[in-house]
């Protein structure tokens, strides 16, 4: 169990860089090591992140445009900065975008190795690595247990994820270089862009479109909303069961997607009507549910929401965008 009695004094230098922190869960998460009281830099290209996203917070950050595969520019980061804990988030995601250019997807090996170089010869105290969900590829046993379950998927993007950990692993039991990896299942809510479920079937609902399901819709998912991801994350910052550990990032509830449109088309009291388009050739897992005892725990017992009151907290923010 990870309690509040286990996290170590990280108050006497509080410098954080985010790297990948103008996407859609790194913005949420910068906003909250603000709100923590943290100084933060962020780094990233804007290949699929966005300065918008930063826009509360963006008198209070620095903010530096640069690609972390180029090892040029991550390292004059490292050089003009002193930085305690660096928060790994740069990647490109989305499953249709990362199949459709996969090479692309490869490259980030090179950020996540120019990370950790750096990291270690500046003694970083902590990396928080986002892994993914996809490194499990198709399970037949549930829930999907950070230990238990044998890592199998053939995506280049969960391949890319999969190396990134054993590099972490690697770096620490080699050099004593901290680390805790996070494996993000569905995360959803505002900013987060059109590609992903729950916010496609929002838009469509919205506009009385058509709710386009893959397949039949018996795929099932869990899903977290963002505000309890990065509460869940940060809780992670400086606690010693949290150090060198994996954690998985989700939500408790399992759900279909036939029943998650059903359910947004009633929340949005749309008249799109749902229709089942051609399943995806690859990449759409049957099954997604997460063991989330170690994520309660950095929660410390708190509940996340549900996915009713987290939807209805998407649709408010897409609705105030019209």
């Amino acid at each position: 169990m990870i309690s509040e009695t286990e996290v170590l004094d990280i108050k006497e230098k509080r410098n954080v860089l985010v790297v990948g922190g103008a996407g859609f869960i790194g913005s949420h998460t910068v906003e909250g090591l603000i709100e923590r009281g943290y100084e933060v830099l962020v780094f990233d290209n804007l290949s699929t992140g966005s300065l918008k996203n930063l826009e509360s917070v963006k008198d209070k950050i620095t903010f530096i445009n640069g690609d972390v595969n180029d090892y040029k520019q991550i390292s004059a980061v490292f050089q003009e900065n002193s930085f305690n804990y660096v928060f790994a988030y740069a990647a490109v995601v989305g499953v249709q975008r990362t199949l459709t250019d996969p090479i692309n997807v490869l490259n980030d090996i090179e950020g996540i190795k120019n990370i950790l170089r750096l990291s270690k010869a500046n003694k970083i105290k902590q990396i928080f690595f986002s892994s993914s969900s996809e490194v499990y590829g198709e399970q037949i046993h549930f829930p999907l247990h950070e230990e238990h379950t044998p890592l199998n998927s053939r995506l280049p993007y969960a391949v890319v994820k999969n190396l990134g950990e054993v590099y972490l692993k690697a770096y620490q039991k080699h050099h004593g270089l901290n680390f805790t990896i996070f494996r993000f299942f569905n995360t959803y809510g505002p900013r987060q862009s059109e590609d992903f479920v729950i916010t496609k079937f929002i838009k469509q609902a919205l506009k009385n479109e058509d709710i386009e399901i893959y397949g039949e819709g018996n795929q099932t998912r869990t899903f977290l909303y963002v505000k309890d991801n990065v509460e869940a994350c940060l809780n992670a910052m400086g606690n010693k069961a949290a150090m060198n550990n994996v954690i998985n990032i989700g939500g408790p509830e399992e759900i279909t997607i036939s029943q998650l449109a059903a359910k947004i088309k009633a929340l949005t009291e749309s008249s799109a009507e749902i229709r089942k388009v051609a399943p995806l050739e690859e990449g759409d897992m049957q099954r997604r549910k997460p063991a989330v005892e170690k994520m309660k725990s950095v929660l410390f017992g708190k509940e996340p929401i549900s996915i009713e009151e987290g939807v209805r907290k998407t649709i408010d923010y897409f609705k105030s965008k019209n």
